[in-house]
């Protein structure tokens, strides 16, 4: 039986990189974008073969749609047919009230958290269609129904969007054998708290969660295997919250 073709969009670390590794031991071969992190990239890949699937790397912007038909070709030419799509690439952008976030920053999280997601499931559906089947995830946030007011309003709002592309696109694709769903994370231990300039958020959170304790990135991969599998069959246009309650 062909082992499933999946892209995942910002697959070179954190969230994106766990979700390639889960799904290469669930049988999937898998195709990585990532934006500037070859080296990271590549270890990614290394772990996807020795779990046994086979593997391509690409460097590509999702926001740049150019960069998306080239992924997509990359992994159809190497790998076969694209079965899957996780639309896992996003940034947050800095870290603050919206008053004090610059022109650029804004419009740099919309076209990565909200184009590249379009401009990523356009190319899927074109693709999925034709063979009559595929499966669409979206990695949202739990910050689009609690608006992280102080904090990234801008980001929240993106997530919102791709929330209700997720329902409007699974209602759309569904008589083409397509299902489209979204994991709405928490707060969950990588680098990206670091990089929006506040390492210390997740412990700083955990009070405020009901687990009391903030995710991993491998509990997010698991629920993306999920909704990828066939297991999730009669799954589509579902927002699944993976944020420990919060």
């Amino acid at each position: 039986m062909t082992r499933p073709v999946t892209v995942v969009t910002g697959g070179g670390r954190g969230i994106g990189a766990a979700i390639c590794l889960r799904l290469a031991a669930d049988g999937h071969d898998v195709a990585v974008g990532y934006l500037g992190d070859g080296a990271a990239a590549e270890q990614v890949a290394t772990g996807v073969r020795a779990a046994g699937g086979r593997c391509v790397t690409v460097q590509m912007d999702t926001s740049v749609e150019a960069d998306v038909d080239r992924l997509f070709e990359t992994a159809a030419d190497r790998l076969g047919p694209v079965t899957g799509l996780v639309n896992n690439a996003g940034t947050t952008g800095p870290f603050g009230r919206l008053a004090d976030i610059g022109t650029e920053d804004l419009r740099r999280v919309v076209e990565v958290n909200l184009l590249g997601v379009l401009l990523c499931s356009r190319r899927a559906a074109k693709v999925m269609a034709a063979w009559g089947s595929g499966t669409i995830v979206n990695v949202s946030s739990a910050a689009a129904t609690l608006g992280s007011p102080g904090e990234y309003v801008h980001y929240a709002a993106t997530k919102a969007a791709v929330d209700t592309l997720t329902v409007g696109l699974a209602k759309e694709l569904g008589p083409d054998g397509i299902r489209v769903n979204a994991v709405a994370p928490g707060v969950i231990e990588t680098e990206i708290h670091a990089t929006m300039g506040d390492p210390e958020r997740p412990e700083r959170l955990a009070p405020s969660i009901p687990l009391r304790r903030p995710g991993r990135a491998e509990e997010i991969a698991a629920a993306v295997a999920w909704l990828i599998s066939p297991e999730a069959s009669y799954t589509t246009g579902a927002v699944l919250r993976v944020s420990g309650g919060r």
